[in-house]
């Protein structure tokens, strides 16, 4: 079983229009949306719910008011202000440190369990997918994410998908490390502005880190073309191979509108710039499928970047 993970350094930069496109071209596939704080995928491939779970996050104290004197010792000792002026607790300042159990002298605070997100199994018309809803408030998007890639590979061995498309969450922190670990390869979409460029090296040095393989994608590289330069040259300076150079098209939008991938879209649209923007996804799923199979290809991390360390 393969893994492919689509990242970028920030949000709104084609990740989840990529991963919908891929899908809609491969076969055995199983879908694993990860960006779990804003999960997109759902809304174009509309999924048909199999399966839903909690996942537990952080504890959440709760106080026995039958036990409760009422000293105050618990609202001051929270350096979160999380203990109301009724000895209740608020929800979404609580960090379960759990100081106001042990400060309480009547034992009558504890932690209790509390439910972060779901993880949902579901079935899409181009195959299974995993995906999460996070509560509001919830940090715990990093275990969601982890939950969410075993139960798509618990869907791609039940199904027999020989290939997990991730679509990963934006920047480098946490949860964007549960998606891409383990995986075979890594693409990092990026755009040509000042940000774009800085949010691709640190990408490329995190994948690297992890000795992942690791390829790259300009979105709307005609936006600014001196830009897109840069970010080639940084490439080629990486050891990252450029896949592609996607242009500003409306298809994405008009596509997402409609609630089809931009394959889908492309198929039935009279647009030749709409049928070309399919085209160059089309090569470039072509060039990642090529590189998944070819095991020769393992050694594409950023060589460069790596020497670079201390």
């Amino acid at each position: 079983m393969r893994q492919l993970a689509i990242i970028s350094g920030k949000g709104g930069c084609g990740k989840t229009t990529l991963t919908a496109a891929f899908s809609s071209l491969s076969e055995n596939t199983v879908l694993a949306d990860c960006d779990v704080d804003a999960s997109d995928l759902p809304l174009i491939l509309k999924p048909q719910v199999l399966k839903t779970e909690d996942c537990l996050g952080l504890e959440l104290a709760s106080i026995d008011l039958k036990l409760c004197t009422g000293c105050g010792i618990c609202r001051e000792t929270c350096r979160f202000g999380a203990v109301l002026e009724n000895f209740t607790i608020n929800p979404y300042s609580c960090e379960g440190c759990a100081v106001c159990t042990v400060a309480c002298p009547e034992n009558a605070v504890s932690l209790m369990p509390r439910v972060s997100g779901q993880v949902i199994s579901s079935i899409t018309r181009f195959g299974p997918m995993a995906h999460a809803k996070l509560g509001t408030g919830e940090e715990a998007s990093g275990k969601l994410v982890t939950m969410v890639r075993k139960r798509a590979v618990e869907l791609a061995d039940r199904y027999s998908c020989k290939l997990i498309l991730i679509d990963g969450p934006p920047g480098t922190g946490c949860p964007v490390m549960a998606a891409i670990t383990g995986t075979d390869l890594v693409l990092v979409l990026s755009e040509p502005t000042v940000s774009g460029l800085h949010d691709l090296k640190r990408a490329v040095e995190l994948t690297s880190h992890f000795r992942i393989p690791t390829v790259a994608c300009i979105n709307r590289y005609d936006i600014n073309e001196k830009k897109s330069l840069e970010i080639e040259a940084f490439c080629r300076e990486a050891g990252i191979s450029l896949l592609a150079r996607l242009p500003y098209a409306d298809i994405t939008t008009e596509a997402m509108m409609e609630e089809k991938t931009v394959i889908e879209y492309a198929a039935h649209s009279r647009d030749t710039g709409a049928v070309e923007f399919a085209n160059i996804v089309r090569n470039l799923w072509a060039e990642i499928e090529m590189r998944l199979s070819d095991s020769s290809k393992k050694e594409m991390y950023s060589k460069t970047l790596l020497d670079r360390k201390p």
